[in-house]
Order: structure tokens, then sequence, then C-alpha cells
């Protein structure tokens, strides 16, 4: 695939290309794409601010019947988009088409959100006169998206934003620009007016600041060190920022787990889709009366994953997504093992028919939440286990870290699982489920420093992507 910026309405593709490698095959390259220049930033901004009028003010039946032809041509072009999804971040296929998939589905519902516009009427407490709270669009928005999920994530702000009336410019990660290209492609041939959509490719700290400068509001997923430094150059001209960043999330197995359910739950939670969900479990915290039980399950499951090429039929745990992420997974690999903790299964590269990003499924035992490994975000397929006397000090350990995004609990008892659910600090908290795993139609973020400003996703959406409007109306007294 050749890359190329959206803009106006119009594809560009002026410098030099970078390329992208299939993590799965190293010797494969998948695309190659521009780097966004200034001047191509600068050019953007003028096109989503000369198109914003007349989007913001279209009708919303247009609106709704755009939306939902974009997710009419992700269903039907799911297998083609999860396909390059695979090859380009390393999902398995049938993860990768999931995530289209789902995609779809954020954008009809969206679709569905366009006509439900919020929007309030009350009586005045004055005679003669009414009140009006209307929701209108917040501007141009700037959507800046990460690797991990890279048409399910620009799929939630680029539906969202325009639903409401928004016009957007979408910077997908350098890792993962085929499917944003795919994603542009199908939002022109929905009838997308020219600089409503606009979509810049490349590494972003050659143009966030001019992007951050021009817009209404910013749209990040990520890392939270780049989300800090986001809101930095946001504070000065007081531009709306939302953000959703990094998580270090437990999950807690109680005495009186179903041990089938535990073991399901924090196994897809911990190496589902290669540990790289910024809501996957990282702390395994596990009560003293079920401890050998449960890790001698959890070890015989994760040690039976098959790795290999996300496009194999039998793989079930594909590559790393990009050598950067390895090595920092092989990082904290070798640290844990300095600072102490018992290497369960895992911790080296996997061969396999093709040179790539390969990294057995990993689990530590014996750690603390002092330990590196239980206090920063792999985000990768590497977890430690901690051993805990009881209920207590499982929910003291769990809340013991920065980070807030995601939790959960195994548990049979009704009361235990209501009580974490309220003493809990995550904006999500899962019960004998997976902490990993989101839907569209409902409230999704975590408490800073794992999110800033409003939550994605749902009817919660509207709090980012629109302004409120009060309007005090004097229509006289009868």
């Amino acid at each position: 695939m050749r890359g190329r910026h959206y803009i106006a309405g119009s594809w560009r593709a002026d410098g030099a290309l970078i390329p992208t490698i299939n993590p799965s095959d190293l010797d494969e390259t998948v695309g190659e794409y521009p780097q966004a220049s200034l001047a191509d930033a600068e050019e953007a901004l003028v096109a989503a601010r000369k198109a914003l009028p007349g989007w913001a003010r279209s009708n919303i039946q247009q609106r709704a019947d755009m939306l939902r032809k974009v997710g009419d041509m992700l269903l039907a072009r799911s297998t083609e988009v999860g396909t390059l999804l695979a090859r380009e971040e390393g999902k398995t296929l049938a993860e990768g088409v999931g995530e289209t998939i789902r995609a779809a589905q954020v954008f009809h519902y969206f679709a569905g959100e366009t006509l439900r516009h919020p929007g309030q009427w009350h009586e005045s407490l004055r005679a003669g006169h009414n009140v009006i709270v209307s929701y209108e669009p917040v501007g141009v928005v700037v959507a800046i998206t990460p690797w991990n999920f890279p048409i399910a994530i620009p799929a939630w702000k680029v539906a969202a934003a325009l639903a409401y009336g928004n016009v957007i410019i979408l910077k997908p990660s350098e890792y993962t620009p085929g499917c944003a290209i795919l994603l542009a492609e199908m939002l022109a041939e929905a009838g997308v007016p020219a600089g409503v959509f606009n979509l810049l490719l490349g590494d972003g700290r050659a143009i966030g600041q001019t992007l951050v400068d021009g817009a209404d509001a910013v749209t990040f997923t990520g890392a939270t060190p780049t989300g800090r430094r986001i809101l930095q150059m946001a504070a000065p001209t007081m531009t709306k920022v939302q953000l959703e960043l990094g998580g270090k999330n437990p999950f807690i197995v109680l005495d009186d787990a179903d041990l089938d359910v535990a073991v399901e739950a924090a196994a897809q939670g911990t190496w589902g889709q290669t540990g790289q969900r910024c809501t996957g479990s990282e702390r395994i915290i596990v009560t003293k009366g079920i401890y050998d039980a449960f890790v001698d399950r959890l070890v015989k499951t994760v040690s039976g994953y098959r790795v290999g090429h996300a496009l194999d039929a039998a793989t079930q745990i594909g590559p790393v997504a990009n050598a950067a992420q390895l090595d920092k997974n092989m990082g904290f690999i070798q640290r844990a093992k300095a600072d102490g903790a018992e290497l369960a299964t895992g911790g080296h590269l996997v061969e396999a028919r093709t040179r790539g990003h390969f990294l057995a499924p990993t689990l530590f035992l014996n750690t603390d939440n002092a330990m590196e490994l239980n206090r920063e975000e792999v985000f990768g397929p590497v977890a430690g286990v901690i051993k805990v006397e009881d209920f207590d000090e499982a929910i003291a350990v769990a809340r013991d870290c920065e980070l807030a995004l995601s939790s959960g609990i195994a548990t049979t008892s009704l009361k235990h699982a209501e009580r974490y659910r309220r003493e809990s600090t995550a904006g999500l908290v899962t019960v004998n489920t997976p902490t990993a795993g989101v839907e569209y139609h409902v409230p999704f973020g975590g408490r800073a420093p794992s999110g800033f400003g409003g939550r994605e996703q749902g009817t919660a959406s509207a709090e980012f992507y629109t302004e409120i409007k009060t309007a005090y109306i004097n229509h006289g007294v009868d």
C-alpha cells in the first residue's frame, strides 16, 4: 500500500516515503507513507475551518445516512480491513476482523446519535420566558490515535465528532496508518464533504504543536507521558482536551472464586491481543487460600498458547506490534528477574515460520507492588502475580497505583463484588470477566492520570464533542 494524506477532499503524497513492516514477517513491507509537514498541517486546519459552518448546520438525516454508509462499508470489507490490520499491527486475523466489525457498529451507533442529538427545553422562573439548552459542535477536532486499535479507536473518535456536527483531522500512529487510509476512502465514498474529514500521516511530534494550536479540541489515546505533553501544549490556548491514557490494571482472585472463570478471565484479560490493550490485566492479585490452585492452572493455560504469524489459523497470540515495543517488553522482563521475581513461564522470544517479533506469554510469581513490573505499564504479554492474605489486602494492593483505568475481580460473593465496585478507583470495573473489553454504547475512560476530560463512547461523548449554550427567551405574557 502506498499511503497518502487526505486534505480538503484531495489525496496528497509529497516527500520521502517511510515504510511500515509486518511484525509477523520482518521481510515484508506492508506499505509506504509520507510524513506530514507543517504546511500540510496548516492546510488541513484551514480546510477544516472552512468546512465547519456548512457541516455544523447540515441536515441531521444527511449526517446519519453518511455515517451509516461508512458502517455498512466496514462490515462489507471486514475481512479486507482485518487482514490489513493483522499484517500492520500483528493481531490475529480473527481479532482484526472482530475489531473492524466493532468499528462498523460504532459508526452505526453514532448514525443514530445524530438523530438523538441532546437538547433541553425548560420553563423559566420568570413569567413570559422559557429556556432552551442546546448542544453545539465544539468545532475543529484533532484526533491522535495509537497503533494497538488502528480501526476501532479512529472510528469512535471520527464517528462521534462528525455525528455532533464537528469537523476532524485524524493523525493515526505512524506504525499503523493503513486502516486509517481505508477509513478515509470510505468516508469520501460515503459523500462526506471536502474538509470535513482530513487525514495526516507520519510522526505526530513534527506537527503536534501546530495541530493543537489550531484546533478547538484535541482527543488523544496513548501513553500517559505523551498525554501530559499534549495537555501542556493545550494550556496556553485553553484548547479543550480529552485524554485516554495508560493503565496498570489489577485483577483480584478471591478464595471463593470459581476457578474456571477466574483463570479464563485472567488469561484473556492479560494475554489477549498480545497484551497490547490499555485495559489489559497486568497485576494479578490472588488471596492465599486459592493461590496454589489458581497459579498452577494459569501457568498451564498460558504456557499452552500458540504464538505465531498473525494470519496463521492456529495462532492464538500474534507478535508484538513493533521493535520498539518488543525492546520495552524485554527490558521489563530482565529487570523483573533482577528484582527477584520468579519466572513461571515465557520470557523468551519464539521462533516461527517467519522472522517476527514473537514473544512467549510471560508470567512472574513472587512479585510485590513495589517492583517496577507492578508499577509501570508494560503494554505487552507480561504480568506478575501478587499473593495477599485476604480481601482487605487485595483491595489495598489494587488501589496502591497511580494509574486508574480498569480493574477486575473474580468472586462468587455478591457482597465482595459490590464492595469492590464501590472501592475501586478505576474508571472501569469488571466482575468475573476480563478487565479488557469495552462496549461502544456506554462511557469509557479512567481517572487521571489514566484519563482526562470527558469520557469516550456512548452518550457521554457529547460532553467532549459539544459545547452547551443556554438561551433565555422572553416570548411575552398573554
